[in-house]
């Protein structure tokens, strides 16, 4: 299967898989834990304008970029055009490489402070977002926007997604990414593939980016077949599966992919853990970021419900260590990779935007 490497811009990501933004969970420890296993590109975490401008401690780790972290994109969401152009411009400042705009969360919170999904309802403040973004960071690297199909399935609400997809084209981003569900779905019903291939068709050779039910790399190169999308991002199916990406590398070139060993998935949960203390400052901090990741890991456990529930029950940076060498040990597989299969994937339970609070 031969797909055209992905860019956004000047940017070369290659591989047409990237990991997306999640709120929650796309740190820096994840990023890199999904690099070491093949995504090409990863996104930071959606952050608010106001957040990537207010001086403190949360601004200064938003605002830094290791040399190892590129290529990197930083999501905004917000609501006011002035200050989301000062808080890309900060951005790309401080290295990141891309500058993605919200306009697809669909979060009650986020939609009652007109912010992310709720944007399009509006398409002149959306654009006028946009305009804001691309003058403040003058071509010193590629805008893009993510979206989801429209506020509803209204015929009104489709015609709003296109304005606002049209003329962020026009006014020169790199990229957009479509979520082909509605903001009202949140993320209950199947998305949409059938969305995806019509914007494409609509956007020709515009570079489109397809999300949405994405649980393993059999969704992926599916999606891709499909909708004819030139890349995806993969959200919640990257969840405590970060080989999803090596797998995604494997079909595209014609190899079968496999399914990662106890000894695998051991050794990336205890990298994300090495990565996390001096991210976080200490282990106490650093636990319930990467307790929450361990968990996830266990649903593509041998025996999931068994996995689940002996790392729900870890309490405290004591337990983690103890449990992650019980659940992971070699006697679940024998160290044996076997080839992966379509019911081997997951659909992991819900990752939400939210605004850092």
């Amino acid at each position: 299967m031969q797909f055209a490497p992905l860019s956004l811009g000047n940017v070369h990501v290659g591989m047409p898989a990237v990991q997306a933004a999640l709120s929650g969970y796309s740190d820096l420890p994840m990023r890199v834990v999904a690099r070491e296993h093949g995504a090409p590109y990863a996104l930071h975490e959606v952050v608010l304008d106001t957040n990537v401008l207010q001086k403190g401690k949360l601004q200064r780790r938003i605002l830094t970029v290791p040399e190892h972290d590129h290529p990197v994109g930083g999501q905004l969401m917000g609501s006011v055009p002035e200050t989301f152009g000062a808080a890309a411009r900060e951005l790309v400042g401080a290295g990141f490489d891309v500058v993605d705009i919200n306009f697809g969360c669909p979060v009650n919170k986020v939609l009652g402070r007109h912010r992310g999904g709720w944007l399009l309802q509006d398409p002149t403040t959306a654009l006028a977002m946009v305009d804001a973004v691309l003058q403040a960071v003058a071509g010193d690297a590629p805008v893009t926007v993510k979206m989801r199909r429209g506020s509803d399935d209204s015929p009104d609400a489709e015609r709003r997604f296109f304005t606002i997809l049209e003329g962020a084209i026009e006014r020169g981003v790199a990229a957009v990414t479509v979520h082909p569900r509605t903001v009202a779905q949140k993320y209950v019903g199947p998305s949409r593939w059938e969305f995806l291939a019509r914007c494409k068709r609509h956007v020709g050779a515009f570079t489109l980016l397809g999300s949405g039910d994405l649980f393993s790399a059999f969704d992926v190169v599916a999606m891709l077949q499909q909708t004819g999308v030139d890349g995806v991002t993969i959200a919640r199916g990257c969840i405590g599966n970060p080989f999803v990406f090596t797998q995604v590398r494997d079909l595209l070139a014609g190899r079968p992919a496999l399914r990662p060993t106890a000894a695998m998935q051991r050794a990336a949960i205890l990298r994300h853990w090495e990565l996390a203390v001096p991210y976080y400052g200490n282990e106490r901090n650093a636990l319930p970021h990467v307790r929450m990741h361990a968990i996830k890991y266990g649903q593509y456990h041998r025996e999931p419900i068994w996995a689940r529930e002996r790392l729900v029950s870890m309490r405290g940076p004591q337990d983690l260590l103890p449990l992650i060498d019980e659940v992971f040990a070699d006697r679940h597989d024998e160290g044996v990779a076997r080839e992966l299969t379509a019911e081997d994937a997951v659909a992991p339970s819900l990752a939400s935007c939210n605004e850092g609070e």
